[in-house]
């Protein structure tokens, strides 16, 4: 058989095929808890509160029950713990960033007619890092029963062999690609000549265990920017709207290392293999948010929003290498690089966020202190790739309606005045959006904080803790094998805020 070695110079290929997969459209589609020390401290609780730059995310009405102009801006540490469990082998990796993740300004203007029973009007522009992807992931481990080589197994079989010894990798599309690396690192080996040959079989030894290693790093974010607007009628009814803008630029760099000393025959095997992908995403969207907040009583205020989907428009940039090692020398040299450099770029692509209805409650216990509560409702298997009728996108969002749920999430929150000082505490818990509850787990988080105010300026101050088991594979087919990971976020906040 002959061997390929592929040493091409740098470029860059367009390609229709897609390789998207449900954790790309979950990246999208979750939530993270940002914004404000205050919003952050008190869990997040305040559909029914308003008051707070960031509350405008949860009910757009709350930009209405400000009294007073103001601008705020927050800065965050990210603190990321992950804990992996890969066949008993526990390891872990830490990150820590910084990051300017809220700024935001609010203007108020009353009606100067007493009569009219519409009170004020508020805008209000308002942007949070809704996600921020810098992470970092080890896993380490020796599994007992499957190797890497499954995974370009699965996309090999059903290819002729004539395409795989005579066809350059950019003008493949994603999943002849993964073949084609396997073929041409010797992972693979087709079980006949005939160039019709669409039967493969793997090329590391078996009968043994095997050594492997993942390392994913993940940097970037998602950038979320809202146009408010809201009225107050009687200053008891607060209606509002959002009109936001999305964008988002997320990187990865993966890297698979397997190694094993399973018994040899007198055929070439591969005993050592390093397998690396980057994957690039960037891209913009649109959603509408509706709101209203009731004043029930003095003390009671109740709220409803509703958050549409929000339609993103993305592009992938995604490049891959393979070394592979061989365990014996048979006429062949000892080591394969099948390195493409080749950036394929993929044709823009739609991506549709499932819509969520928010319930909330609070009282408030005069000018000493409130407690709240909201429950949110997502059903995520309405989270869609488009366009629909492309064949892929089609399988794919058909897995997605079978395998994702509805899920809820409640958030609590409490604050309690001491003169100028607040002590704030709050606790948020999501379930998980898959119908397992396994791949990605529940999330629980706990947060405390306190704010000083100083008249026309305001201080801020929040920490929080959640945590998260997932539990997903290093591929998405062929070879499902994957860590048990526990993520724990620790995060701080501040917060300046001024009224004007």
């Amino acid at each position: 058989m002959k061997k390929y070695i592929i040493l091409l110079a740098l470029g860059l290929t367009a390609n229709i095929a897609q390789s998207q997969d449900i954790q790309d459209a979950m990246r999208y589609s979750q939530d993270n808890l940002n914004g404000t020390a205050r919003f952050r401290a008190m869990g997040g609780a305040f559909g029914a509160l308003g008051g707070d730059l960031s509350s405008i995310n949860v009910n757009p009405a709350g930009s209405a029950i400000f009294l007073n102009n103001q601008i705020g801006v927050t800065i965050s540490n990210y603190d990321t713990t992950n804990n992996s469990n890969y066949f008993g082998t526990e390891t872990t990796e830490k990150n820590n960033t910084f990051d300017l993740n809220q700024g935001g300004v609010v203007f108020v203007f009353k009606n100067s007619n007493t009569d009219s029973n519409w009170k004020k009007i508020s805008l209000a522009v308002n942007y949070e890092n809704s996600s921020n992807f810098d992470n970092i992931k080890f896993s380490a481990g020796t599994n007992p029963n499957n190797s890497v080589a499954d995974y370009f197994l699965s996309f090999a079989n059903g290819v002729p062999l004539n395409v795989l010894e005579n066809s350059n990798y950019d003008d493949l599309g994603n999943g002849a690609q993964q073949a084609f690396l396997g073929y041409q690192g010797f992972v693979i080996n087709p079980v006949s000549t005939n160039a019709n040959n669409s039967v493969y079989t793997s090329n590391v030894p078996s009968g043994g265990k095997y050594y492997q290693e993942n390392l994913v790093y993940s940097s970037g974010y998602n950038g979320k920017l809202s146009f408010n607007a809201a009225t107050s009628y009687q200053d008891k009814l607060y209606i509002g709207l959002n009109l936001n803008s999305h964008f988002t630029d997320f990187q990865r760099s993966s890297s698979f290392y397997e190694d094993n000393s399973n018994p040899l025959d007198s055929n070439y095997k591969i005993n050592r293999l390093q397998f690396d992908n980057n994957l690039n995403t960037y891209g913009n969207g649109f959603s509408f948010h509706l709101g209203a907040i009731a004043k029930l009583t003095t003390e009671v205020r109740v709220g409803l929003a509703y958050e549409s989907s929000t339609w993103y428009t993305l592009n992938d940039e995604f490049s891959q290498k393979l070394v592979t090692v061989s365990s014996n020398n048979i006429d062949e040299l000892p080591s394969d690089v099948v390195d493409p450099r080749i950036i394929n770029l993929y044709e823009p692509y739609k991506l549709q966020t499932p819509s969520k209805l928010t319930g909330s409650f609070a009282y408030v216990f005069g000018k000493s202190g409130l407690i709240s509560i909201d429950y949110a409702m997502k059903n995520y298997s309405n989270t869609k790739f488009k366009p629909e009728n492309d064949s892929y996108f089609r399988g794919l969002n058909s897995d997605m309606n079978s395998l994702l749920d509805t899920t809820g999430e409640l958030r609590i929150g409490a604050e309690y005045k001491i003169d100028a000082l607040s002590l704030r505490a709050g606790y948020r818990y999501e379930q998980s959006p898959y119908k397992n509850e396994v791949t990605i787990g529940d999330l629980k988080a706990y947060s405390a904080g306190l704010g000083y105010s100083f008249g026309s300026t305001k201080v801020d101050l929040a920490y929080s803790y959640a945590k998260r088991n997932t539990q997903q594979g290093f591929f998405s087919q062929g070879f499902t094998d994957g860590a048990s990971i526990d993520n724990i976020n620790n995060n701080v906040s501040l917060s300046l805020l001024f009224e004007m």
